[in-house]
């Protein structure tokens, strides 16, 4: 009965323009847009440009609820025009259902050419706003995976659950890079190598976007954030950084790259500036970069707030009118005005006094329309009920529990302490061990993480895990191994800047404290970044980097303390030995890294080798075998290292992953086939420059030089002519 009162009303509400082409489904969508745009004043045009925060029209502005008051929200489609919202924070899929409803209800019958609203949402680890998602490990830890099947699976998770919700537009994933520890969105990063954030991220944007489960709708993925914005010379967030236009080419611009050869539909730019000039008016970044080379067609939309930044923040402009010019002759496409409404009166005065073409506004307009029509939302614009079920379905958490397993890594195992015995007498201390907040972060249930009383029963903080493994928890003077559980408090963004990366001194109390008992000492740390723990790392007899693993990640820390995981997750960035000094782990032959534990670090309770490593032309090969006694899962580093190069190259860079799953005796024999982009290098224009010469090939210890000459291998340092 609803579904056919839904049908009715999108029917009354488009009656009068059923003849319209752009109505019709059966025409391509060019064709659509080209109609639409025609029939569209200037004022509908700018109010598609124009995206604003829920809070303006949700009960008495607040952050903590989803509810919609139509007197406030009225106003902003009709008076304003307004064509896009954000934000929210944990409600249940009823609750999305019917808000989402009446918000484009109200907007087709407040709004003269009926335009589908598009929401956009945050959901960057599973359905972080959706009342009993699935919560996925933030992305850093999927990275530690080496797997791409996680993010593949967590788009897949997130397209499942949001689609229904109308929650069109996903702004995830973020591909920065996580080359300076102290940013504080590190955890939602892929690491610090751009071929991880590569093929993750557009594992990622290929699944939210070709989902075919949650027909009739589609969603939109978002490239984040364009570009250089992890490369702060502070570290803090939304400050400056001096990135050399070379360096940009080669380690910022992949993953966007893979990201626009992957089909993403947005890209959300950086808020702060690179080399003096703010992102959001930077024409060489945003149109020349961004369109002509890339080859990006979708919409551009700022990050929160931005374009008024550039006044107050940046003062690269005097007022909001000519930040406003500055960003659209740029490349801004929409405006995250998120809480105001003076944009679309600014750009329409541009517009007017003829500072700003309507030839131009027209072709942001075209992009968001094309994608409108795109998703399906003029024919499907209404949330749907009837599949609640899928959201936090026990199939969707099984993916969330066995990405959270593969991401754990363990940097340090003294004389095979671990795995521990089920029947030990174990203690367990440290804030971060009895709250769920901890486990996930900032970005879950809301922006700097829910109240511990919002968490649902089925998440275990890791001290109930710790007893349902281990039933014998007693008090650490009576144990025989202390479990240390430290790390962060969730933050977000700015929230999360720091000035040392030691963790606070109350958290080095619980350690020293733990080491006082002359017990060996196990440290679980989990954070949204490496923090450094004064040395007790050192003298402990195990380390296992949790990060932040997720609603399943407690369980599984257990399970690796008492072996039922054989522990198989990499370090995905170089975890620092002290607070002043620190590379990634491509850095240049004259630095020197000081690194605690290196990028690709990470232990387990087998052991695995590599042999007879060859190559054939350009595809190389070599076989792993499981030399322990029990399955793990390994995943296989290829590394590459140009000798000689006229522009300085990293001491190495890697150039492929696998994960594989071995049982003990088991081998199986991999292949890398070496591509020209991955001989050479980009020069300060961004073309790839092929220098004949060695380069140096490695795998898990295995060693071989090749000799190439125009992106092929001729030969090897054994003679052989290939």
């Amino acid at each position: 009965m609803k579904r056919l009162s839904n049908i009715l009303l999108l029917f009354f509400l488009t009656v009068p323009v059923l003849a319209q082409p752009y109505l019709d489904p059966g025409r391509s969508v060019s064709e659509r847009v080209d109609d639409l745009l025609s029939r569209m004043t200037l004022e509908e045009k700018i109010g598609q440009m124009t995206q604003v925060n829920f809070t303006l029209y949700n009960s008495t502005g607040r952050q903590d609820k989803v509810d919609l008051i139509p007197e406030k929200f009225i106003p902003l489609v009709r008076d304003h025009k307004i064509g896009s919202f954000l934000n929210g924070v944990a409600a249940t899929p009823e609750v999305w259902e019917r808000y989402s409803r009446q918000l484009q209800e109200l907007n087709l019958k407040h709004s003269r050419l009926k335009i589908p609203l598009i929401y956009g949402m945050d959901h960057v680890h599973g359905t972080n706003y959706v009342t009993g998602g699935t919560i996925f490990p933030q992305p850093l830890n999927l990275a530690a995976t080496f797997n791409d099947k996680w993010g593949r699976e967590m788009g897949r998770v997130t397209a499942r659950e949001a689609a229904d919700l109308g929650h069109h537009w996903i702004f995830a994933p973020i591909l920065d890079l996580a080359v300076n520890p102290y940013w504080p969105r590190v955890y939602e990063t892929f690491g610090e190598e751009p071929l991880l954030a590569q093929r993750m991220g557009s594992a990622f944007i290929e699944a939210v976007e070709t989902e075919p489960t949650i027909a009739p709708y589609k969603l939109a993925a978002t490239a984040k954030h364009y570009l250089g914005y992890s490369g702060s010379d502070s570290g803090w967030d939304r400050t400056p950084a001096q990135i050399p236009q070379q360096y940009l080419y080669e380690f910022f611009v992949p993953a966007f790259r893979s990201a626009v050869d992957a089909g993403v539909d947005t890209v959300m730019i950086n808020s702060a500036e690179i080399n003096g000039t703010p992102t959001h008016a930077n024409p060489r970044l945003l149109d020349q970069l961004l369109r002509k080379e890339l080859g990006f067609e979708g919409v551009a939309v700022t990050d929160w707030e931005d374009i008024l930044y550039l006044v107050s923040r940046h003062r690269v402009a005097h007022n909001e009118k000519e930040a406003t010019r500055m960003a659209i002759e740029a490349g801004v496409d929409m405006s995250m005005t998120a809480l105001t409404t003076t944009f679309p009166a600014v750009l329409k005065e541009l517009v007017e006094e003829g500072a700003i073409s309507e030839e131009r506004i027209d072709k942001s307009v075209r992009r968001i329309l094309s994608l409108k029509f795109r998703l399906g939302l003029f024919e499907n614009p209404f949330p749907r009920a009837d599949r609640f079920d899928r959201v936090g379905s026990s199939e969707h958490r099984e993916m969330a529990r066995m990405a959270a397993e593969e991401s754990l890594v363990l940097l340090k195992n003294e004389d095979q302490l671990l795995p521990l015995q089920r029947e030990i007498k174990l203690a367990v201390v440290g804030p971060n061990a009895f709250t769920k907040r901890d486990v996930s972060g900032g970005w879950t249930l809301n922006h700097q993480g829910g109240r511990e009383e919002d968490y649902p029963a089925r998440v275990k903080t890791v001290a109930h895990a710790l007893k349902v493994e281990f039933p014998n928890l007693v008090k650490a003077e009576e144990a025989d191994v202390v479990v240390a559980v430290v790390g962060e408090h969730p933050y977000a963004e700015g929230s999360g800047n720091i000035q040392d990366l030691t963790l606070p001194e109350e958290q080095l109390e619980v350690l020293k404290s733990a080491f006082s008992y002359g017990k060996p000492v196990v440290i679980v740390h989990m954070s949204g970044r490496p923090r450094l723990l004064g040395g007790f790392d050192e003298m402990a007899d195990g380390f296992l980097w949790a990060g932040l693993p997720g609603f399943e990640g407690a369980p599984a820390i257990a399970g690796v303390l008492s072996g039922r995981i054989n522990p198989s997750g990499r370090l995905p960035l170089s975890y620092p030995s002290a607070p002043g000094h620190f590379l990634p782990y491509h850095h240049k032959p004259q630095e020197k890294s000081t690194a605690a534990y290196p990028f690709g670090h990470g232990l387990s309770y087998t052991s695995f080798a590599a042999s007879a490593l060859e190559i054939s032309e350009n595809t190389a090969s070599v076989t792993i075998t499981n030399t322990g006694k029990v399955p793990g899962r390994h995943s296989v580093l290829w590394f590459l290292q140009d000798e000689v190069g006229r522009i300085t190259r990293p001491v190495k860079r890697l150039r492929d992953y696998q994960s594989i799953r071995l049982d003990p005796g088991q081998s199986e024999r991999l292949e890398y086939t070496i591509t020209s982009r991955d001989l050479g290098y980009p020069d300060r224009e961004g073309k790839l420059v092929l220098e004949e010469g060695w380069h140096t090939l490695s795998v898990e210890g295995q060693k071989i030089r090749i000799f190439q000459r125009d992106g092929r291998v001729i030969r090897t340092d054994k003679g052989e002519a290939l």
